[in-house]
């Protein structure tokens, strides 16, 4: 964090470079980031002698530790396009209230949280999928998790206002921070002292830690645009960053709803297997996370440059960087499924040794490939409409995938084709969210730009002037 740290200009008409400078360590963090989950879960599933069980233990709390994480988005995914707006506008006071408003809405919700998870732990955790067998690790690991929680929410919740500044480099090394020392530490606490799964979580919470003093320390330092300091929260700001946060929230809460309903689904459809089956699909998950939590990156990554061209009335560079944000979407899952064929077997076997569940993993990853590529047009276009201050757009299309296609698909399969099927419910989503948010991208986006439309801005004034 030397002094003089340039920021990228998001008002420069080369949309291509600008776009590549904000994916690219969007990405890379967000694929850092699915590390802590990884290489925790691969420990643990090789932990000798109670690996299998203590994994589908950490596999229920999965779930569990997302929805957590998606309180920060409400307030930071919810916070940034607003807060670049304001940048956009010239408007450096309204951009330092938002900020500061958004910091102390963070620290409030992770105590919150913190409270409402310890207080409920055994009833959380069996509504939410835990067996008489793979409670005990669960209850290990959450408690020392939530524990924590105000470290993760803030950190995660800030580092998005570093990325709508324009320090893309920063927000990456925010993550990478936590991530190398969770790997570091998660073998230490693990298995050299001998703390098992309460290990696994301390190594997660200590490195969620480091990652909170990186960003504040820079976020308070002379030298960025707009510093975080201490004020008066707004509730009128709140507001705005809430409603605006509600899509991406909705979208991570809802991922750690669906899980938990499947979990029980698996549970109840699986028998005795039922633990098992719980195993692939935390397994599964892990690997759908490895395409997801990076494009994420691409779609929220790249949010700013779309939103400080709104606040700056700039609609031909929005066009220019929608296209190119959507490509990169499109090349990066067309990438991974290819890869997923080559890959899937040895990333099964980071996780267990059991033949069984291996030849499952790697089938739910299979089906889990079906829609992958479409899957592309829905972050994209969810996450565009967000970066535009269009909410309404994004909740909608983010529950309608959620809630109506998949959760009704993995409730309603299992009944009459058994409990694989269960896994089906992930392509029938994707495919078709994706078709549903392109329809509505392409009638609402060109009614969006014509807001801002220096054409109209300018029939509006000639008429004011005929007028007068």
């Amino acid at each position: 964090m030397r002094r003089g740290l340039k920021a990228i200009d998001l008002s420069d008409n080369r949309v291509f470079s600008t776009v590549i400078k904000l994916a690219v360590p969007a990405m890379i963090a967000q694929l850092v980031n699915v590390l802590y989950s990884i290489v925790d879960r691969m420990f643990v599933g090789n932990i000798e002698g109670i690996g299998d069980i203590a994994l589908a233990g950490v596999g229920v709390c999965a779930p569990i530790t997302t929805l957590i994480s998606s309180f920060a988005f409400l307030v930071g995914t919810g916070g940034a396009p607003i807060f670049a707006m304001a940048l956009g506008e010239g408007d450096d006071n309204k951009a330092k209230k938002i900020l500061s408003t958004a910091a102390a809405m963070l620290v409030v919700i992770a105590v919150i949280v913190t409270v409402a998870v310890c207080s409920a732990l055994r009833p959380i955790l069996m509504t939410f999928g835990a067996s008489d067998n793979s409670y005990e690790y669960a209850r290990q690991y959450l408690l020392v998790y939530a524990l924590g929680a105000v470290f993760s929410i803030t950190a995660t919740g800030l580092n998005q206002f570093i990325i709508a500044e324009g320090y893309s480099g920063v927000g990456m090394a925010t993550v990478v921070i936590g991530a190398v020392a969770n790997i570091a530490l998660d073998p230490l606490f693990i298995f050299t002292f001998g703390m098992g799964v309460t290990g696994a979580a301390l190594a997660t919470v200590i490195s969620q830690t480091l990652s909170f003093a990186f960003v504040i320390v820079f976020l308070t330092r002379r030298s960025v645009k707009c510093r975080l300091a201490l004020g008066k929260p707004s509730l009128k700001t709140a507001k705005k960053i809430a409603v605006m946060g509600i899509s991406p929230f909705a979208i991570m809460a809802t991922d750690s709803v669906i899980i938990i309903a499947v979990n029980v689904v698996l549970q109840r459809y699986g028998g005795e297997d039922g633990d098992m089956w719980i195993t692939v699909s935390t397994i599964v998950q892990a690997f759908l996370s490895l395409i997801t939590m990076p494009m994420l990156g691409i779609s929220t990554g790249t949010q700013p440059v779309l939103s400080f061209n709104y606040g700056a009335k700039n609609p031909d560079l929005i066009r220019k960087a929608e296209i190119r944000i959507v490509g990169s979407c499109l090349v990066f899952t067309t990438v991974m499924f290819a890869l997923s064929f080559v890959i899937a077997e040895p990333f099964t076997a980071l996780f267990t040794s059991d033949p069984q569940i291996t030849e499952k993993s790697v089938w739910g990853v299979r089906v889990y490939m079906i829609g992958i590529i479409p899957l592309a047009l829905q972050y994209a276009f969810v996450d565009g409409f967000t970066a535009l201050g269009q909410p309404k757009f994004a909740i909608v299309l983010s529950l309608t995938r959620k809630i109506v296609l998949y959760l009704v698909s993995a409730a309603a399969l299992p009944a009459f084709f058994g409990v694989e099927s269960a896994f089906y419910a992930e392509p029938i989503a994707d495919i078709g969210a994706a078709a549903l948010s392109t329809a509505t991208f392409v009638f609402a986006f060109p009614r969006i730009l014509a807001k801002i439309s220096p054409q109209k801005e300018a029939a509006q004034n000639t008429q004011t002037d005929e007028t007068v």
